[in-house]
């Protein structure tokens, strides 16, 4: 296997993890994801100079062994509520493919500008709501029928 091979096996296992609450940790972080597989590497970041030096960025990347490892964890865990927050995972490769193709499209300001206001990273960012609002609602409902039904239990005693 060449050099190239490998850089892309590694890309293709890797994740990145986006619109992660400031109250995550490295350690949270790690708790949330080692279910779906081994963790190779993690790579929180923090703002490293500036006021905000030492602040978590509110993204991260995490490695996994395998691609079905990723493929797992990036499905279960897309859209999913963390600290009230639904979480943005997808391949790193997609990222850098999305970041690529939109600067390839684009001068390099404008294509920047699209990434930050919308194109496809809004349309990412508007399922990841979605899917919070749906998981939401469903517990919601849960909630609602389980006190109902405890409600109901209480009246018959």
């Amino acid at each position: 296997m060449d050099s190239n091979g490998s850089i892309h096996d590694k890309c293709e296992s890797r994740l990145y993890i986006g619109n992660l609450d400031l109250k995550i940790t490295e350690a949270t972080l790690l708790k949330m994801f080692s279910p779906f597989g081994k963790i190779v590497s993690e790579d929180f970041l923090w703002h490293t100079r500036g006021p905000k030096r030492g602040a978590p960025r509110g993204f991260a990347f995490i490695q996994y062994d395998t691609r079905e490892e990723a493929e797992l964890a990036k499905d279960q865990m897309h859209g999913r509520l963390a600290c009230g927050r639904p979480l943005v995972v997808r391949l790193a490769s997609e990222k850098y493919m999305l970041e690529t193709a939109e600067n390839s499209m684009k001068g390099s300001g404008e294509g920047h500008k699209m990434h930050l206001t919308g194109g496809t990273m809004g349309q990412t960012s508007r399922s990841a709501k979605i899917a919070a609002i749906k998981n939401k609602l469903k517990s919601l409902e849960e909630e609602s029928s389980r006190s109902k039904k405890q409600k109901q239990t209480e009246d018959t005693s």
